[in-house]
């Protein structure tokens, strides 16, 4: 099936729906480049290669702060990016990598390695309180209402121009070449603007 424009990347039906749609499941690419898969197998998915290449589950218990610490040690990378790589920790991406930092109060453009054992504590905290939440919001709705769901809980993600539901200050936007990231001036980063520029640095 082709690439659609939907918000809906796939949809899984293990049994017929209330509509009395066979089981099966529909596919669609939101955004402007297809990287979606699907895999069928019959093995342990851990065999399949996109899956074993995966971070750890950001829910699992054994994702502790220590665990974190582990990953985030020695990174001389932005703690956005490191977030938002699946094959670091499995699960966040864009939008929740800004939910998260919004959270922590932390600027999306800190080296993952200058990270102090308080600050580690705080985004550990702020990881798994977003994506528990927002499982719980998504828990019973139909695959039809899961976007708009999401959507309703974002502080900051695809928000800028509005105000911070925290403080009030302006939801601000850095964008990329295929992406953009929103963030909190006030609760984030000192007050300061970030340059809406790759490899931003705060201005001076």
């Amino acid at each position: 099936m082709r690439p659609g424009k939907g918000p809906l990347a796939v949809r899984v039906r293990l049994a017929p729906d209330d509509e009395g749609l066979a089981p099966g499941f529909e596919l669609t690419e939101a955004g402007t480049q297809k990287r979606l898969a699907v895999y069928v197998t019959k093995k342990n998915p851990d065999e399949v290669p996109g899956i074993a290449a995966l971070g750890p589950d950001p829910m699992a218990e054994s994702f502790t702060v220590e665990a974190l610490k582990r990953i985030v040690g020695g990174k001389r990378t932005q703690i956005k990016g490191l977030l938002r790589d699946q094959k670091v920790i499995a699960g966040i991406g864009n939008a929740y990598s800004d939910e998260v930092l919004h959270a922590a109060k932390m600027s999306p453009f800190k080296i993952a390695a200058t990270l102090t054992d308080a600050q580690l504590a705080d985004l550990h905290e702020a990881i798994v309180t977003t994506l528990r939440d927002a499982v719980e919001r998504a828990h019973g709705l139909a695959a039809k209402d899961l976007k708009a769901e999401k959507k309703s809980g974002l502080r900051v993600h695809n928000r800028a121009g509005q105000p911070c539901d925290v403080c009030g200050d302006t939801i601000r936007e850095v964008s990329f070449a295929d992406s953009s990231l929103q963030y909190c001036p006030t609760c984030q980063t000192g007050g300061k603007p970030l340059a809406d520029r790759r490899l931003s640095k705060l201005l001076k």
